[in-house]
């Protein structure tokens, strides 16, 4: 009896099919003069990245769930860097990567301390802050039905308000140091985590919660061991969602009202100075912090929730 070939494989072949395609007619066309030969040099970089993408996923096994997404990275990096030199972009428009790196190494100083008073002061207390309230008051409105019809409603609502909005009403309360972009980070983050834990407590089934009252178990313990680790995943995933959020919520506070450091505060003023390269280092460090963050999350939740079947590969 003969072995079927695997869907997977079939696409895969299917798909290096068109790329050797697209090659030929981007060479094609090149050879001919409709495409101008650093648009055919671009094209074939990115086919070769694709095909070794593609060899990396199909026989690297294990090794190609991390592989890929840096293979990935670095081959826009060096897309991006291609594109700047081969049409001469100007860097007030779109500096190259190669720049945007030499501007970080340069104003690591600047950049430090922009990432201590917005990360470190400002992101990090107000995502710590509204998660621990987020979680003690998921607890409660579990625990009462007026809160639960009463409160996430209005939790919808506060959570649909713009953060422009908000921001600047925030600064002016809390004065222009980190605690108001704190009290910004709060109330985005609040919300997310909220709902994310009000649904995983109701996540465990029906017959287990009546199973542990037959045992006589009291609410604490119910809660503690079988609708807390039903709920966890639930919660990871608010704590992700505000990860990002939270950084977001920080910077966009400096923007109304900033001391003369921050990462809002300086987007702001390299804007006006036309310092675009500062721009995107600024950029990419904040990036660089919410990749982190969310990270370290995943792993937390990859050694809290390892029951659960999404963590199952």
């Amino acid at each position: 009896m003969s072995r079927s070939t695997p869907h997977w494989t079939v696409q895969t072949d299917d798909t290096m099919h068109w790329i050797a395609f697209i090659g030929v007619v981007a060479c094609a066309l090149a050879a001919v003069g409709f495409v101008s030969p650093g648009l055919a040099g671009i094209l074939g970089f990115w086919i070769v990245a694709w095909v070794i993408n593609l060899w990396v996923a199909r026989y690297l096994g294990a090794f190609a769930g991390w592989l890929v997404p840096i293979i990935f990275g670095i081959t826009i990096l060096l897309l991006w860097e291609m594109v700047v030199a081969v049409y001469a972009v100007p860097p007030v428009i779109l500096p190259a990567p190669s720049a945007i790196g030499a501007t970080i190494v340069r104003a690591a100083p600047i950049l430090w301390q922009d990432f201590a008073q917005t990360i470190l002061k400002g992101a990090m207390p107000g995502f710590l802050i509204g998660a621990g309230a987020a979680f003690l008051t998921a607890i409660a409105i579990d625990r009462s039905p007026f809160l639960q019809r009463g409160l996430l409603p209005i939790g919808s609502f506060v959570a649909a308000l713009p953060i422009v909005g908000l921001a600047p009403i925030l600064v002016m309360w809390f004065g222009f140091d980190w605690q108001s972009k704190a009290a910004v980070v709060v109330v985005m983050v609040f919300f997310p985590i909220l709902i994310n834990i009000v649904a995983g407590l109701q996540a465990s089934e029906r017959m287990q919660r009546d199973l542990m009252a037959t045992w006589g178990a009291s609410y604490l313990q119910t809660l503690v061991k079988l609708r807390l680790p039903a709920a966890m995943p639930f919660l990871f995933n608010g704590l992700k969602i505000a990860s990002t959020l939270a950084l977001i919520g920080a910077i966009v506070a400096e923007f109304f009202g900033s001391p003369i450091y921050g990462m809002g505060f300086r987007i702001s003023t390299e804007v006006g100075r036309l310092g675009l390269d500062m721009v995107w280092a600024t950029i990419a460090v904040a990036a660089l912090a919410g990749s982190v963050l969310y990270g370290l999350i995943a792993l937390i939740e990859r050694w809290v929730t390892f029951w659960h079947p999404s963590q199952r590969h």
